[in-house]
């Protein structure tokens, strides 16, 4: 009798066919298997029947409504029962060893208190896409390493605070205790929301040493497009209300960070789309349980200059 996977594998889709198939046949190729579980958010086109009809090992949930991301992942890690999620977007394809590392980077041990593992992702040039986050002292968070040279990828510094989202490892009994994607989230921040809870919670995040797949990006929403700078806008605005950062001793900080970042969209490209999303997010912040900001899991060597810097397309690429 061949034993139950112990991963979980859920693939959230929107549409793009062509980027969902190459996944799915990753996914399936996997040297130790796992459940596929793929939710389709409901899709523009005709990807769920497609997926239905090429891949019929797969578990195919299909959302009746638009519930965006954050929500469409809870659907997807709602319904297995692995020892460990596997989140991975459906512009991602992961090398074949993806979910064996996985499960050596989080080992079956009661004891153990690593909730969650940020896994090292190359774009399709072979620089780095993302080698999970880090965050300041503001919560303001930071893809790691993006778009610099691998062999600058390094698995503990700057230190690590949780995985990144298109493809994140967690241990299903940290998410039994702390919970799943705030639905309050549409898109973007989702998994550094949860990273500030799992480590509040006293789960930690290790970092894997080898590249678990290529990322494409941008399937869904589209590299820089409106409707990407709106929703992240939101979940940053969002966040800075859910973790009280305005009222706390570091409030002034993030107050000007976010008026030179609108400012400058507004001034230079007569953009507001991220200020009107920081707007929507702040107004729903208020329906969000208030919760302190884990100081200890962000790195406060991040400073504000820093962390403006940090905000630029080259930044990785050019830091020694």
């Amino acid at each position: 009798m061949t034993a139950a996977p112990q991963v979980d594998l859920v693939i959230p889709v929107h549409g793009g066919w062509e980027f969902v198939r190459s996944c799915i046949r990753a996914a399936l190729a996997q040297s130790v298997p796992a459940h596929v579980i793929v939710v389709d958010d409901l899709s523009p086109d005709d990807t769920a029947d497609q997926i239905s009809a090429e891949f019929p090992d797969v578990t195919l949930l299909r959302n009746e409504v638009n519930l965006g991301f954050a929500r469409t992942c809870n659907v997807g890690m709602a319904a297995g029962d692995g020892r460990l999620v596997m989140l991975v977007n459906s512009d991602v394809v992961l090398q074949p060893d993806a979910v064996a590392a996985a499960l050596g980077a989080l080992p079956d041990d009661p004891a153990s208190h690593v909730g969650s593992a940020a896994t090292l992702l190359l774009a399709p040039d072979g620089t780095v896409d993302s080698y999970g986050i880090v965050a300041d002292v503001t919560g303001a968070g930071f893809v790691r390493f993006h778009g610099a040279e691998l062999s600058k990828a390094d698995a503990e510094h700057p230190p690590v605070l949780g995985p990144y989202g298109a493809v994140a490892v967690y241990r299903r009994a940290a998410l039994d205790e702390v919970g799943l994607f705030d639905t309050n989230i549409f898109m973007y921040g989702e998994e550094l929301d949860l990273a500030f809870r799992l480590r509040a919670a006293g789960w930690s995040c290790v970092a894997m040493p080898e590249p678990s797949g290529v990322h494409l990006g941008g399937a869904s929403a589209g590299r820089e497009s409106a409707r990407q700078r709106r929703l992240s806008g939101f979940a940053r605005g969002y966040l800075l209300r859910k973790y009280g950062v305005l009222r706390s001793r570091w409030g002034l900080r993030a107050l000007l960070v976010e008026a030179i970042v609108t400012g400058a969209r507004l001034v230079l490209r007569r953009d507001a789309v991220s200020l009107v999303g920081r707007w929507e997010g702040w107004r729903r912040g208020a329906l969000a349980q208030r919760v302190t900001l884990p100081l200890d899991a962000v790195d406060s060597s991040i400073d504000l200059r820093l962390s403006l810097r940090m905000r630029g397309e080259g930044y990785w690429a050019a830091r020694d």
